[in-house]
């Protein structure tokens, strides 16, 4: 058995997740301070820009302390948990590292802790291990550590700098009663009261910090407008205009709290402050799924030169094999299988489409598999799908993959190597009862080919003029990978097989 003073604390950071991802917010603890946890044990569930993920923690012992808060969102490298290692199997914890932990808190950003203190004969660790040697780092991969110092800085935390009163701080517009703090005051070499929390503050942005701090603003009497209570630049704007608005309503709040009114900085009339807010306006942050097509489609734009042709198809032929398909029994066959397989089958036949360019070795990239994305709009917004290997498929398997990946991004399910590693992607937009699109190219592939809506329209068919179902397709390629001969005789395969099915008997 070991012994108590045996135990020793080991931090654990959140990790590189993948793909460029730098940050995570937090959806769910799955441990409680004082929880015994095993290696690669899941510890805290947290959505990405690409989906949920569970993090393993690489230790096995005491869990000590918990950073953050459910909705929080932290950067990659920063502190998750601490979990004392070689602890007994009673679940206590060195006295000794506690202290040591203890004071090392007071020299170094301490995050907030969640343990709750002990209870009946159990013995759990009630202070937060707030510092950790920075030489003992590690680069942070999801399971198995020792790598390189992870590159990530932890944020420091001020002290809670409210007064000491029951009163009720008026901000931004609504109303938020701080409690009674007992003990000693800030600074005090009695230190804080037993009970009391000092956790962050619900802000990212280090300029609204800045601007608060300039302005003596104490950001814990704010109460944020943003996703989960997050302070923006517009509440603290508004806080300060309120504050020097209100003459009588600052004098109140200086006479309840002791503390002088802030004041707004002054700007010419004729100026426009760069981000203020205005009447009628809403800002949104550009994070988690937004932020990171932001990012991804701004890239797309600025390094692919992009082009697009499209055609109308008459489509009546495939919808005519589609209901023969699905009246001769089985599972049924879905409209966007029967298009992956036509996609696969012009890949075949011009592979310059499925690849990549490597802008810094200068270099054209040729994948033989096709990885076939799909766009997906959800509730947490626009995703990609992968479906692997959509070549060595037939319909039946395309339906079957198509169903499983769309409900598991519906659901937010979605693992980081279901969206991402695709080749191509088809982008069936006629779902939103729009005819045709110019998208913009799922960086870092080379094209994406765009279905619109199937709609009944006049066509000459045979010589004749006859209602038809007619369909527009677009093809979005990057010009460096081929030429538009190769891009027109994609399209135009695409449109065959659309209007003559038996096409792709010749490729089965």
């Amino acid at each position: 058995m070991a012994h108590a003073s045996e135990g020793r604390g080991q931090e654990f950071r959140l990790p590189d997740l993948g793909e460029g991802l730098t940050e995570a917010e937090i959806v769910r603890w799955l441990v409680e301070v004082g929880d015994v946890v095993a290696v690669d044990q899941p510890v805290v569930e947290v959505e990405t820009a690409k989906a949920m993920v569970e993090v393993p923690c690489p230790y096995g012992g005491v869990v000590t302390a918990r950073f953050g808060e459910e909705g929080t969102e932290l950067p990659v490298g920063a502190p998750l948990v601490t979990v004392a290692v070689g602890t007994g199997e009673d679940g206590a914890a060195p006295a000794a590292g506690t202290e040591a932990a203890a004071s090392a808190g007071g020299e170094s950003g301490v995050a907030e802790s969640t343990g709750a203190p002990s209870t009946g004969g159990e013995s759990r660790i009630a202070e937060p291990v707030a510092a950790r040697a920075e030489a003992a780092g590690s680069g942070n991969v999801l399971v198995g550590y020792g790598t390189s110092e992870a590159p990530a800085r932890r944020r420091r935390v001020r002290p809670d700098r409210r007064a000491a009163t029951g009163a009720a701080a008026r901000t931004n517009g609504r109303v938020r009663v701080a409690g009674p703090v007992d003990g000693p005051a800030e600074g005090s070499a009695g230190g804080p009261a037993e009970g009391s929390v000092d956790g962050p503050v619900p802000v990212i942005s280090p300029l609204v910090r800045r601007l608060a701090r300039q302005n003596d603003l104490d950001l814990r009497e704010l109460t944020g407008s943003g996703p989960d209570g997050l302070i923006l630049r517009a509440d603290v704007e508004y806080a300060l205009r309120a504050s020097a608005a209100q003459g009588g309503r600052a004098a109140d709040h200086e006479a309840r709290t002791g503390r002088a009114p802030v004041t707004a900085p002054t700007a010419p009339a004729s100026a426009t402050t760069p981000g203020a807010p205005r009447s009628g306006t809403v800002r949104t942050p550009l994070k988690g799924v937004r932020g990171a097509v932001a990012d991804k489609l701004s890239r797309s734009r600025r390094e692919i030169p992009d082009a697009t042709c499209w055609v109308d198809a008459d489509a009546t032929g495939l919808m005519r094999a589609r209901t023969a398909m699905n009246a001769s029994g089985g599972p049924k066959i879905s409209l966007i299988a029967l298009l992956a397989r036509i996609c696969t089958a012009a890949l075949a036949r011009f592979p310059e489409l499925n690849a990549t360019v490597d802008t810094e070795a200068r270099e054209i990239v040729r994948f033989d598999d096709v990885h076939l994305g799909f766009a997906a709009q959800t509730d947490r917004g626009l995703v990609v799908p992968v479906v692997r290997e959509a070549h060595a498929r037939d319909a039946e398997g395309l339906t079957a993959e198509f169903a499983r990946l769309t409900e598991a991004a519906h659901e937010g399910r979605l693992t980081p190597g279901e969206l991402t590693g695709g080749t191509f992607t088809l982008n069936n937009y006629g779902v939103f009862g729009v005819d045709g699109s110019t998208p913009i190219i799922n960086h870092p592939e080379a094209a994406m080919l765009g279905v619109g809506r199937i709609v009944a329209k006049p066509w000459v068919h045979e010589g004749e003029l006859a209602v038809r179902q007619v369909v527009q397709l677009s093809l979005t390629f990057d010009h460096r990978v081929c030429d538009g001969g190769t891009a027109g005789g994609f399209l135009r395969y695409v449109a065959d097989c659309v209007e003559q099915p038996a096409v792709l008997l010749r490729t089965l």
